[in-house]
Formats: structure tokens, sequence, C-alpha cells
């Protein structure tokens, strides 16, 4: 498989507004489309996976490591002809003051050529010196330059200026249209399940992709590539059955957790917006981040399967709960009733409460994970939580400065645990299986 990065100076450069057009034009070609995103983002993934018909991957060095990002790639590129790697923010961005983790660390991983969409405004030569600064700044393979939100005849200009001064192929341009925004919320792109005319949108922007991009010059530049790297280990397959919350209200997972948890268990979905009751015979219980806030009304209303989890839970059920999973389980949010398996109401606030990557480690003694299991994760969101429950987790987040921010997570109670920190299963194999372990233990006392 053939691939390319798509990467900007900056955040919204336009990056996925054209990532989206360029996938769907692609597969009008008639190409097989491999999506990926570089970071930990679930929704860009989600629209990925919507018009290419291939689940989107994210590639998060942080949050597994080389390996497992060269792995990640590898096995999705099976059978496939192009991909396209979405960046994240400016292609240097990373974790702190240099590019560790960031889109040019992953292209240098990979070994990925990287396109530039740049949305200029007000200057010509000086954005030349801007791109020979983004071309020089590291080895990176710079493969050419997009052109976003212009006119036709700024366009002929910088087209000009960059191809003398830059020696860097211009693609084309995107011209100013208000009729390609998505619309966004909380720094991000609001979910693709929540655009209703998601179809007519990205086949407009592809149409705009056809007309002023030349794509198959830029095919030119995709590259196969061959990387090794060492398999992450297997995981134990075993009669475990897995429920996953999976809706409008809880879309944010990571494709590969899935994945591990299909190759350990016996994977089955439901909806707590519109399902009565979780699966039968469910061992153990995962509920992921999302919008529940947005559709807390709609929770509210289907009291069957709030009850019916706040049962399973006070029985002994294991379940992992993560950021909005950890707020359905409250009491209430925005004084909504929710699950009330933990006590406490999640709120919203006006700030993001904690936002970035961060080292999760358990410093409590409990009966899920090991004491000392340390992994790296990430949190974002605007909400917070008034638990009395035990907390097992110590979260440290290495500041710009080289100071620490230092928190307490991770809810405890019975088999259940909640927490607004991200984890990514993969290079965090040890956190999965110890939950997973708990649940076979509880299924094997309980067949007794």
């Amino acid at each position: 498989m053939k691939s390319i990065i798509l990467s900007s100076n900056k955040s919204g450069g336009g990056k996925t507004t054209l990532t989206l057009g360029i996938m769907n034009s692609l597969i009008k070609k008639g190409f097989n489309v491999q999506p990926y995103k570089v970071g930990p983002d679930y929704i860009d993934t989600a629209f990925h996976s919507y018009i290419t018909g291939n689940k989107s991957r994210n590639l998060d060095i942080y949050l597994t490591g080389e390996d497992a990002v060269k792995q990640i790639y590898n096995e999705s590129s099976l059978g496939k002809d192009l991909g396209i790697i979405e960046g994240v923010m400016g292609l240097y961005d990373g974790k702190g003051i240099d590019n560790m983790y960031s889109t040019a660390h992953v292209a240098k991983t990979l070994g990925i050529p990287v396109v530039l969409v740049i949305s200029p405004k007000g200057q010509s030569i000086t954005l030349c010196a801007e791109l020979n600064g983004i071309k020089n700044f590291d080895d990176i393979n710079i493969g050419g330059v997009i052109l976003n939100n212009i006119t036709e005849n700024y366009y002929k200009i910088l087209k000009l200026a960059i191809e003398k001064h830059c020696n860097l192929k211009v693609f084309g341009y995107i011209p100013q249209d208000e009729n390609i925004n998505i619309g966004s919320r909380h720094l991000g792109l609001i979910q693709s399940s929540e655009v209703h005319n998601l179809k007519e949108k990205i086949d407009y922007i592809s149409d705009l992709v056809d007309k002023y991009i030349d794509l198959d010059m830029m095919l030119e530049v995709f590259k196969e590539i061959n990387s090794s790297y060492i398999p992450l280990k297997a995981i134990e397959k075993r009669d475990i059955n897995i429920s996953i919350a999976k809706d409008e209200a809880f879309s944010f997972y990571y494709e590969d957790n899935i994945e591990i948890l299909k190759k350990a268990g016996n994977v089955t979905f439901f909806s707590p917006l519109y399902d009565k009751n979780i699966p039968e015979d469910t061992d153990f219980l995962y509920i992921g981040g999302g919008y529940p806030e947005i559709f807390k009304d709609k929770l509210m209303e289907n009291s069957s399967i709030r009850e019916s989890i706040k049962k399973a839970l006070d029985s002994g059920l294991v379940c992992y709960a993560e950021c909005g999973g950890l707020m359905y389980l409250c009491s209430s949010i925005e004084n909504r009733e929710m699950v009330g398996f933990l006590k406490g109401e999640a709120v919203m606030n006006k700030r993001l409460q904690n936002f970035g990557y961060a080292e999760l480690s358990i410093d409590k003694k409990n009966n899920l994970l090991p004491l000392g299991l340390t992994i790296n994760c990430h949190e974002f969101h605007k909400s917070s939580v008034n638990i009395s429950e035990d907390k097992i987790y110590k979260l440290t987040k290495i500041l710009y400065d080289d100071s620490t921010k230092i928190w307490q997570c991770g809810y405890m109670k019975n088999n259940t645990l909640g927490g607004y920190a991200h984890v990514h299963f993969y290079n965090n194999l040890d956190f999965i299986e110890s939950l997973l372990n708990k649940a076979w233990d509880r299924k094997m006392v309980n067949s007794q």
C-alpha cells in the first residue's frame, strides 16, 4: 500500500476537510483507501471510516510506542491500495517544545512523505520563507503543497512563488467556500453521526478536489513502505462475553482496542440510548467516551437500561468506564438522572479541565489492577465529577517548563473502574488483561 501524510503548519489549516475530500475523490477513482489519524483524536477517525468504509486507525507514538504504530499501520494496510494519514496540529507540534510524538515523528518512523495543506492570508514571499523553514527544520520528505481557502488569482501568484523559491510541487487549491464548513465543538469537529447531510457535504468537497487539485500528480508522491517492528504479544482468547456501549452518545473508541477485545473474547455492541437491557451473559462491560452531555435527556429517558446496568454493577460485574462512560455511571449529568452506581454529579464547565498527554500510575492497592502499573494516557474533557469513591490513579503531566501537574482519578467500586484518562490497549496489554482476568475468574466462580 502506498501512502501520504496530509499535514499543515497549524491547527485549523483545513487538514480534515481536505482529507475527507481527497479520500472521497480517490474512492471515486476506484482505489481502496485505508485512513489513519495521527494522535489520540476519535472524531476525525469516524469521518474517515464513514467515507472509506474502512476503520480508521490512530497512529499515536506517545500512547503506543513506535513498534505498535508500525504494526497498526502494516496490519491495516493489507488488501488496501492507498493510505491517507491525517496529521495533528502543525507538522512539528507534539507533546512539548520539541517534535516528539508529532506528525513529523510519525512521518519519520514510517518513512512516509508529507503533503502540506496551507491556508495563507495576506502574504506571498513570506509564505515561501515559512515553507522553506518547515522543509529545513528536520529531515522530513515534503512531497508538495495544497493551498486552501484562497481565490484563484491569489493561488496563481502563490503557485509561481512557491515553485520558484521553495522547489516544491503545488498540487492545486481549494477556493473560499462557506458550504464546506462541517461545524465544531470542544476544539474539534462535531461527530459524523450528528451531521445529517454529511454525504452531500463530502460529495461537495470532493467535487472541489476533482476540479481544483491535480490528484494524478499527487499520486506520484505516494510511497510504499515496509517497516520492521517487534510485534505485540498475543492476547489469550477465552470464552468471555464482552459488551461495548456504542451509539451517538458513546462513540470514542480506538479501533485497535476493539480489535484486541475481539481477539480476547466474544464482543457484542449495545446502545444505552435505544436498548432496554445490556446483553445477556455479559462478563465484561466497556463504556467508552463520547458526548453523553449532548444526549443526556435521551439517556435519562431510557431508565430500563440504566437500571439494568446498575443492577449488574451492584452484583459485581467487571466494568471499565472511560471519560463519558464515567459520567454516565454517575448519579446525574447536569441534573439529568443517570445510572447512579457512582454517587456524584457530572457537570460541564466553560473550559477544558484536563487536556493532553499524561502518565497514569496505579498508586493504591485494589482488586482489578496491579499496584505500580504505569500507562501513557490522554485526557480531553470539559466536564468534572464529584465522586466519593476511592481513587486509584495518579496522573502526572510534564509541562512545557519541565514542571509537573499531578492529580488523582480512577474511581473504584466493586469490580468497576471509571476514569477520565483515555487508554490505548496496544503497548498497555497488562491494563486490559488484568480487567479481563478478573472477569474470567468471576465467570469461573459463578459457573461452579
